[in-house]
């Protein structure tokens, strides 16, 4: 079997949870035991980010000097991959030309880039760069859907969400759901001299609440103002984001020295974080998959999260939930967790066996499965519009 993957998210130096997801399904398919052969398609902008690579798997760079040859590969990305005369051509990252005649495997991470057009562009009518963006990740993505023999996303709730939001142009039945996991340096870090490194470089309180400054903010900052003024004094909000911005009300907070924020932390450093938080938040509005929690639990954090998505679906038993936006129940998981020592354990446990539930090995063996299975399959099986 000859199988391709379109790696660019590797060569771009980006960060966020596509690009785990990419890192982690190549890394861990390149240690399966097999002899199929792997194409692997990056271009020259960043470096590869995975070296090494077994006999079996092909390094393939496509030039890359300015912003237009990312628009010239997207189009024109089949005839690049032609000639390897593939079985399957795997995009990950939600979109994606495979060559006709060639079984199309595309994640759908969320059905973010399939919703109506206004309702996607109605927030950012002030960022024509924005408008475009999404104009044409949307465009891209469409046509790919048209192609597509099979779809993968990572939660039963994005399943169902593709489905409803597609209106049924993409069929439950023709998306698999294969769930992600943490990566494996999210662990119990044992040195504590490693951790009180980190604490000091970092500049880091003796006590703090962890949460991610991008994932609905507000609802924490209104919540803090609601818990017992000693609370206050003891523990501080730490932020941590992978951009500079957040929403106004985080901003203004971080200024008035009520909140930390951490910008872009290195792994390392955010696998010490989750070692040493007390809590961590996740009160996202919206989530496909939601691996934070994950990557908390299996560092030791007890988790609050919201009941939106597949949030729920991810942290099952092992966290508390609260609605997205009612600051008054979040407040009130908050002031529980933080007075019982006891209930922090038991959350810790519990998330600990629910992180350990999950693995990059399982999800590349599960998406192998599935590449066998399309390799079967001699032509597209559907058209979304």
């Amino acid at each position: 079997m000859r199988i391709g993957i379109d790696a660019r998210y590797l060569s771009h130096g980006l960060v966020g949870g596509v690009h785990t997801y990419v890192f982690n399904l190549i890394q861990e398919l390149a240690r399966l035991d097999t002899t199929d052969q792997f194409f692997l398609y990056a271009d020259t902008k960043r470096p590869f980010e995975l070296q090494n690579l077994p006999h079996n798997f092909t390094l393939k760079l496509l030039p890359w000097r300015n912003k237009l040859d990312s628009l010239k590969i997207d189009a024109f990305f089949s005839r690049y991959i032609a000639e390897d005369k593939l079985d399957v051509i795997h995009f990950p990252a939600n979109y994606g030309l495979g060559p006709q005649g060639v079984a199309t495997l595309i994640t759908l991470h969320d059905a973010l880039n399939i919703f109506p057009v206004w309702e996607s562009i109605k927030r950012e009518l002030k960022k024509p760069k924005a408008i475009a963006q999404i104009l044409y990740l949307q465009g891209f993505t469409r046509l790919s859907g048209r192609r597509a023999t099979r779809f993968v996303t990572v939660s039963g709730w994005s399943a169902s969400n593709i489905a409803e939001v597609s209106r049924g142009k993409i069929p439950h039945q023709n998306i698999e759901v294969i769930h992600s996991a943490p990566a494996a340096h999210f662990r119990v870090v044992e040195n504590i001299q490693t951790l009180e490194e980190a604490k000091r470089r970092l500049q880091l309180p003796s006590k703090f609440v962890l949460a991610d400054g991008l994932k609905n903010p507000g609802v924490i900052l209104r919540a803090w103002e609601l818990l017992p003024e000693n609370l206050r004094n003891e523990y501080r909000i730490v932020f941590f984001s992978r951009k500079p911005e957040l929403l106004p009300i985080a901003m203004e907070a971080i200024r008035a020295n009520k909140a930390q924020h951490l910008i872009r932390p290195k792994n390392e450093d955010l696998v010490a974080l989750y070692n040493l938080a007390t809590l961590f938040l996740f009160p996202s509005w919206i989530e496909g998959f939601g691996l934070p929690i994950l990557e908390a639990m299996a560092c030791g954090a007890p988790v609050i999260a919201s009941d939106r998505g597949s949030i729920p679906e991810i942290g099952s038993k092992a966290a508390y939930y609260h609605d997205a936006e009612d600051e008054v129940s979040l407040a009130r998981l908050l002031e529980q967790a933080l007075t019982s020592p006891e209930k922090r354990k038991e959350m810790q446990t519990r998330g600990y066996k629910r992180a350990a539930e999950f693995s990059w090995r399982k999800t590349a063996e599960e998406h192998y499965f599935t590449y066998k299975k399309l390799a079967k399959i001699p032509s597209p099986a559907l058209a979304i519009g």
